[in-house]
């Protein structure tokens, strides 16, 4: 049996063995490899270490270091965490002026950015990396382009029922207690009106995509949109704030208009003559 065994074994038969071995161990290998770093990956990971360095010295005075926040000794935050907020609400707050703060108020007000899109980039990039959040909104949410009148109309009821409330049927905007406001939306982006819905800045409500669907936020857009562009078919709009202020502007400019000659008639019409 065992001159039978040996007279079967080829000489090459150890070679053909190390070479499958060898085979098995490259394919496992192919197979759970780690995937070499794309150029879109390179350039997200630069982009989040320069907004790092934008961050520390233009953002770490009031939200920390490590964008955890700041709590004062009465309990409060000079600036809240922003782990965990994504790119969208560093995009929408950084892009609209909004941060930095030029000082201490109830709300922050928009205003010229004071970085420039590349840098806004690159500080949305570095809080995107400390934890899952909102990205920014790419065209599936803000492309409104071959919107039907449908659309449009679905878009209107959406706003009417969450928005109007706070920035009026038009977007016209209005105040709210303890000296804050819900802002005008009369040349707003759509990404930025996006964003705003996805991250839900100052008091106003987050709005998810699974409460408001990526359609429904761009229907509410070409909503907005389309409100804004329309013609004034009465006249003079008064601001579209509502019936109230159109009515205050009407008795004052009426009853203006009827004093006016009133008092004119009465000081050059005829007098009567004391005796």
């Amino acid at each position: 049996m065992r001159k039978l065994s040996t007279r079967r074994r080829h000489p090459l038969a150890g070679i053909v063995v190390l070479l499958l071995a060898l085979g098995v161990v490259g394919g496992v290998y192919v197979a759970v490899r780690p995937q070499p770093a794309s150029a879109a990956d390179t350039a997200s990971k630069n982009d989040a270490e320069a907004g790092r360095k934008l961050f520390l010295v233009g953002c770490a005075s009031c939200h920390g270091k490590n964008a955890s926040g700041i709590e004062t000794k009465r309990g409060g935050n000079y600036g809240p965490s922003l782990i965990g907020v994504g790119a969208a609400a560093v995009d929408f707050q950084v892009g609209t002026g909004r941060m930095p703060m030029a000082q201490s108020a109830p709300q922050a007000p928009a205003k010229d950015p004071e970085y420039t899109a590349e840098e806004t980039r690159q500080l949305a990039a570095y809080v995107a990396s400390l934890g899952a959040g909102p990205a920014i909104p790419d065209d599936e949410y803000t492309d409104i382009s071959g919107k039907t009148v449908e659309q449009i109309r679905e878009g209107g009821e959406f706003f009417r029922t969450n928005c109007t409330a706070c920035h009026n049927s038009v977007g016209a905007g209005g105040a709210l207690p303890g000296g804050k406001y819900a802002p005008r939306l009369d040349g707003v982006s759509a990404k930025h009106i996006a964003e705003a819905m996805m991250t839900g800045p100052q008091q106003m409500p987050v709005f998810s995509d699974d409460v408001i669907t990526p359609e429904d936020k761009s229907n509410i857009i070409a909503y907005i949109k389309q409100v804004q562009n329309q013609p004034n078919y009465g006249g003079v709009a008064g601001g579209g704030l509502g019936p109230v202020s159109e009515g205050l502007i009407t008795w004052l400019v009426g009853i203006g208009g009827l004093l006016i000659p009133a008092v004119w008639i009465g000081a050059h019409g005829a007098r009567v003559k004391k005796k």
